[in-house]
């Protein structure tokens, strides 16, 4: 497997554009929705899956959009593909406020695990699928966490992570806990699972879930602090329901009426 090699800036601080210049007859995969800009000469065209299994007939192809259908992406992506005689630009963004991590996967020995929602784009000949678990737990309590994509291939990928980065290197037998939603990725070399919080309290009256993740080292892992779920629930317990309007909004309390209330935590 020998991906196409791209070249490649990234831009802005909160909302991040990544920019891709491809050489001639070079080609990029990438997610539906998340194309900005591209200069002329580079043709689009929508396929099944991530574009690995076009040379093995119409079984490899909806076997390749099969396993994308399982982790709730769309059965097709795009490829962009540079017809022109010299280099062209073309730029993905970042989905919603955020980092995009730029992914060399010869240095991750040919596999980076990542969240189901958190690939835009990679090189073509870069495959996307689904990382099967063996571990009954996971499938049961893994929440957001448990359906886990696995970028496969020599070339490079790039993946989102939601609000602040951060980047963490396990040594071997290192433990990290964390928030289901909040994993990005990691390395093949860090063991995943879901462990249970424990304590009536904790279960009851913690607010954070039932269960969080534990990694274990050696390997690298990514990290979110701002998880698309949490910022999406977030939202809606803030908008006003049934079609009225929020107390903030021309009311007699106004402000006032905020601060009676709290924060709550939505």
């Amino acid at each position: 497997m020998t991906a196409h090699e791209i070249d490649y800036k990234i831009f802005g601080e909160e909302m991040q554009y990544v920019e891709i210049e491809l050489d001639p007859q070079e080609a990029v995969v990438a997610e539906a929705g998340s194309f900005m800009m591209m200069d002329t000469g580079i043709s689009m065209q929508t396929i099944f899956g991530d574009g690995s299994n076009q040379n093995q007939g119409v079984m490899g192809k909806l076997f390749s959009a099969g396993k994308r259908l399982l982790t709730g992406e769309s059965l097709f992506m795009t490829v962009f593909l540079n017809e022109y005689h010299t280099k062209r630009k073309l730029s993905f963004a970042s989905p919603y406020p955020g980092k995009i991590i730029p992914v060399n996967l010869t240095e991750f020995g040919g596999r980076f695990i990542c969240q189901k929602d958190a690939f835009l784009c990679a090189a073509k000949g870069v495959t996307v699928g689904i990382e099967f678990s063996r571990k009954l737990g996971r499938g049961f309590f893994g929440g957001e966490g448990f359906i886990m994509q696995k970028l496969e291939g020599d070339g490079m990928a790039f993946v989102h992570a939601g609000g602040t980065l951060a980047r963490k290197e396990l040594a071997a037998g290192e433990v990290l806990k964390v928030d289901t939603g909040c994993i990005v990725g990691f390395s093949p070399t860090v063991d995943y699972d879901i462990q249970f919080v424990g304590g009536i309290r904790n279960t009851l009256f913690g607010g954070e879930g039932l269960f969080y993740a534990t990694l274990q080292g050696p390997g690298v892992v990514y990290i979110q602090s701002l998880p698309f779920s949490r910022l999406a629930s977030r939202v809606f317990a803030a908008a006003p329901q049934g079609g009225g309007k929020d107390r903030g909004e021309g009311s007699l309390l106004g402000g006032l009426g905020n601060l009676l209330d709290g924060d709550n935590r939505f």
